[in-house]
């Protein structure tokens, strides 16, 4: 009888995975505007944390980056720990997350020294549905476990950042399939003041 629910928790998961592009370029994400879902998450102890519970704190500054595995991404993390204080006194937090598994985030604390809010979406329930995932390409799945020890997230987010109002509102996103362009400090910056004199 125990076969039943496995058997559609497996199809729900193929089912799931047919909906994700092949390619980064035909992601379908999330636009301004719109409200980022409220998905259950992991920090670097492993304890479970709500997004929502997390965003609604302050406005934020959400980063989605591949893993600690991406040289793109650590100098985007360490970019992003370079402009934190100027960020946070303009009254933002930063919240950046992965599909790493959450023993990877305590290393790329440690490496990029990074002060700012890490989270493991190892299932990438998050990054499928803001709609920023595609499937991991099975060269990539290698290299990842070469790097980590730890088996890759059946899907990759394009890298995004965005703009969050506490509610979780999009209010301003940059998403670039070519993970090796990142949104400069100088226009997130930018538009962070922008932002805050208008909504704040």
């Amino acid at each position: 009888m125990r076969t039943l629910p496995l058997l559609f928790c497996f199809l729900l998961t193929l089912n799931l995975l047919a909906q994700v592009p092949e390619k980064a370029e035909d992601v379908s994400p999330l636009l301004i505007g719109e409200t980022i879902p409220n998905i259950a998450l992991k920090d670097a102890e492993g304890q479970t944390v709500v997004l929502h519970n997390v965003i609604k704190q302050k406005p934020t500054v959400l980063m989605v980056y591949r893993g600690g595995w991406c040289p793109y991404c650590n100098r985007h993390l360490s970019a992003l720990g370079e402009l934190e204080s100027e960020i946070i006194a303009l009254g933002y937090q930063i919240v950046a997350i992965s599909p790493d598994h959450f023993e990877m985030l305590k290393p790329t604390y440690e490496s990029e020294d990074v002060k700012f809010i890490l989270l493991s979406d190892t299932k990438a329930e998050l990054i499928k549905s803001m709609g920023i995932g595609f499937k991991t390409p099975e060269r990539a799945k290698g290299y990842i476990f070469k790097k980590t020890e730890k088996e890759a997230s059946e899907v990759l987010p394009v890298p995004t950042v965005m703009i969050l109002d506490t509610k979780g509102k999009i209010l301003y996103e940059y998403i670039n399939p070519d993970y090796s362009i990142r949104l400069s400090n100088d226009l997130l910056l930018a538009n962070l003041k922008a932002l805050k004199s208008k909504n704040y």
